[in-house]
């Protein structure tokens, strides 16, 4: 006796994925023609993706350039400042230059912390990482410190050229700690930046900028490497704060332990030097739009680095001095070079490239070597075991609806 034949048992599709989980990038789509799954979307379809994906990923790109310089010009806008401040009307005070802006923080965000409700209030935040915030105002503090007091005992060209420490920093930083991977077009991008920066150094030397004194090299040198290791832990600090917590929290607590720490420091170390400032309302002037373009950087600079990242962030403020040395043509009759023009396109070029990809961000770096970014489509599958943890590639708008991403679960 024959048994009757079993039916074949029928795979079941797998249930549908969460809205924006899988968002194809470029290089994820399948060939026209390929198999894998690629036969749901016709041509003409594939073809409007891939334009679409490139639309945003242009703009994007734009858009972290266009910011970028816009905190290069609230910089070129504080050493302006300072220059006549210092220079012209012999006022050295950087850390009450520094104060002034923590209070002017302390004034609106720390303000809006205290009157919110919940686990978002100012009491609440300082119960739970009043120590960690306390840490990182100390770090803020004596970074811009650090920096501002190297130029006593160095050369203008050393600072240019050991700030760029920084960006090692940063990158070495975010890799550990964020988690971020780069790709071979960012480090060509990086090299390039740092090319240009060299190409400006060299032109002030040929053209005989004034250096400064630097009597004591070694104790400038060493103050700026300070300064741009402290830079970037705080860099790389805040753009983890703003992406699990909120901006606001993170300049509400700056203003409120760098106003105390500068506070304390002032009384120390530069009393003395405020009481001979010869204050008049041009000195006024200058503090207040110093304080301007410092309160601006503080507050747009979360933002910028929300939408890019730490690195480019700091890739983009190379273009801070040239912007200075420009306006240094005018107002303080700079001699001028073409090797000037050619940094600040070189350093720019290097900003195109290190924006016009996306970089990694490695849940578990584990995971990250064993998962590639596979040439075909990417699907859910159903599975019963536990679900391993994740690796997202991001592109640079990252809280942006159109976010090109591709996530493996």
């Amino acid at each position: 006796m024959i048994p009757p034949e079993q039916p074949q048992q029928q795979l079941q599709p797998p249930p549908p994925a969460p809205p924006n989980h899988v968002v194809t990038t470029i290089e994820n789509l399948p060939a026209e023609g390929s198999g894998g799954g690629g036969g749901s979307l016709s041509a003409s379809s594939r073809a409007g993706v891939r334009q679409r994906i490139r639309k945003v990923l242009n703009r994007e790109m734009l858009i972290s350039v266009a910011l970028g310089q816009v905190l290069s010009l609230l910089i070129c806008g504080i050493g302006l400042t300072s220059k006549y401040l210092s220079e012209d009307f012999h006022a050295n005070t950087p850390v009450f230059q520094s104060f002034l802006n923590y209070i002017l923080l302390f004034l609106v965000y720390t303000t809006t912390l205290a009157v919110r409700q919940g686990e978002e209030n100012l009491l609440a935040i300082l119960r739970r990482r009043w120590w960690k915030y306390m840490i990182l105002g100390l770090i803020d503090l004596e970074a811009n410190y650090l920096v501002v007091k190297a130029y006593q005992y160095t050369t203008l060209t050393s600072i240019q050229l050991l700030d760029c420490f920084v960006i090692p920093v940063v990158i070495l930083l975010s890799w550990f700690f964020l988690l971020i991977r780069y790709k071979a077009v960012h480090f060509i991008g990086i090299v390039v930046c740092i090319l240009g920066m060299g190409c400006m150094v060299g032109a002030d030397v040929l053209v005989g900028r004034h250096q400064g004194a630097g009597e004591n090299k070694l104790v400038g040198d060493l103050l700026v490497l300070g300064g741009a290791t402290l830079y970037g832990i705080s860099n790389v600090w805040e753009e983890y704060i703003i992406r699990t917590l909120s901006r606001v929290e993170f300049l509400g607590m700056i203003g409120l332990f760098g106003a105390f720490f500068s506070g304390i420091q002032l009384a120390i170390m530069e009393h003395k030097e405020l009481l001979k400032v010869p204050w008049d309302w041009q000195i006024g002037l200058l503090y207040v739009g110093f304080s301007a373009c410092m309160f601006g950087l503080y507050s747009f600079m979360p933002v910028v680095i929300k939408k890019t990242s730490a690195t480019s962030v700091n890739l983009s403020l190379l273009t801070a001095d040239l912007y200075s040395l420009f306006c240094g043509l005018f107002l303080f009759h700079y001699k001028f070079s073409g090797l000037y023009l050619l940094s600040f396109f070189t350093i720019l070029i290097g900003l195109v490239l290190y924006s016009s990809t996306s970089t990694y961000i490695a849940q578990d770096p584990r995971v990250y070597k064993q998962f590639r970014n596979p040439s075909g489509p990417v699907v859910d599958l159903p599975t019963t075991a536990q679900v391993e943890p994740s690796v997202t590639y991001t592109s640079l708008g990252q809280e942006t609806e159109e976010e090109p991403h591709v996530r493996v679960a």
